[in-house]
């Protein structure tokens, strides 16, 4: 089987290489990929970034995949050849809280991940693609879609009525809004491009603003909602976002911690949250029980993921040098 492999952390050590087709033992299923996504954290997994929380050596890139069954070991019952699946990110998840054992493994980080034609998974961590999705769409789903789904209705609880703050045109901002509009929300967001904007609107916002021509956005947000502040705000920046958001909440509002793209060192008036009653919560990703929550939802919706690009899995660098500078809208792929 072909599979992308780092001999060791940094981009140009990644290879594409010919490695043994592994056969499923008692409890595994045997899936053939079809298709992967891209993460930001892809792009720091390739450099070592996570150092002693990810493997250094000999690394399969890639959190995100879907496919199709073919293998399953002893004992496999959930599982029939021929049925597609998608991989669960945090396969020790399997419901209920977040804990250090349930977040030990992770794909593409602590252990191999989907960058590969064949890739050996435990029953229980794959869920049932849903029907009308492709595998390319599927594979955009366990990490930036499950992300926006704790975010927003797992944790964030929005309904009919509230207002939610996005920012940018990245897979978490997109899938966050899509589920806030699911949810009947109203949504507010950001972007620095007219093109993007537009792209915003098309996907349902009602509001859209330029952040780079109004800066003070957070401003803007209270303004669109008479001075009250927005109920949650989907953060994706970190640092460089962080005050803003803070100044977009309502008293009593949430803020979902899920992105440090502007740098994880944040220099804000700390009072305010304190002041505001403001809860900010990190979100790392979600169980497989929610997971299969939220595809009911995509199911019965119909709702489709926006894909900005796809690329062969022989083109792997270029893909991650592509997500890395920030010109996408949606999710970037690879074909399998």
């Amino acid at each position: 089987m072909k599979a992308a492999v780092i001999e060791r952390p940094g981009l140009d050590n990644l290879k594409i290489e010919e490695l043994p087709t592994p056969e499923p033992g008692p409890g595994e299923v045997l899936v053939r990929l079809r298709a992967a996504s891209l993460n930001d954290r892809d792009t720091l997994t390739v450099v070592g970034g996570y150092g002693s929380r990810q493997k250094q050596a000999r690394l399969i890139p890639l959190s995100d995949g879907a496919g199709e069954v073919a293998a399953v070991g002893l004992g496999v019952e959930r599982w029939r050849l021929g049925d597609r699946v998608i991989g669960c990110l945090l396969p020790n998840w399997q419901g209920g809280e977040l804990s250090e054992e349930k977040g030990a493994l992770s794909l593409g980080g602590s252990v191999d991940g989907c960058a590969t034609e064949y890739r050996l998974f435990p029953a229980t961590g794959l869920v049932r693609t849903s029907e009308h999705l492709s595998d390319i769409e599927a594979a955009t789903l366990p990490c930036a879609a499950l992300t926006a789904w704790s975010a927003v209705i797992t944790q964030g609880r929005v309904g009919p009525g509230d207002v939610v703050l996005t920012q940018g045109t990245g897979g978490v901002s997109l899938f966050a809004l899509q589920f806030a509009r699911l949810a009947g929300a109203r949504v507010l967001a950001t972007s620095s491009a007219p093109d993007r904007l537009q792209r915003l609107r098309e996907l349902g916002a009602s509001d859209v603003v330029n952040y780079r021509e109004v800066p003070d956005w957070g401003r803007w947000a209270r303004a669109l909602t008479q001075g009250r502040g927005v109920d949650h705000v989907v953060e994706v920046g970190g640092a460089g976002t962080l005050a803003q958001s803070v100044r977009a909440a309502r008293v009593g509002g949430a803020i979902s911690l899920i992105g440090v793209l502007g740098g994880a060192k944040p220099d804000f008036n700390l009072a305010l949250v304190v002041m505001q009653n403001i809860r900010l919560q990190g979100v790392t990703v979600g169980s497989r029980d929610q997971f299969e929550e939220m595809l009911a939802a995509i199911s019965a919706h119909r709702l489709l993921p926006v894909i900005d690009r796809v690329f062969p899995l022989t083109e792997i660098r270029t893909a991650i040098e592509y997500l890395g500078a920030g010109r996408h809208v949606g999710k970037v792929c690879i074909a399998i």
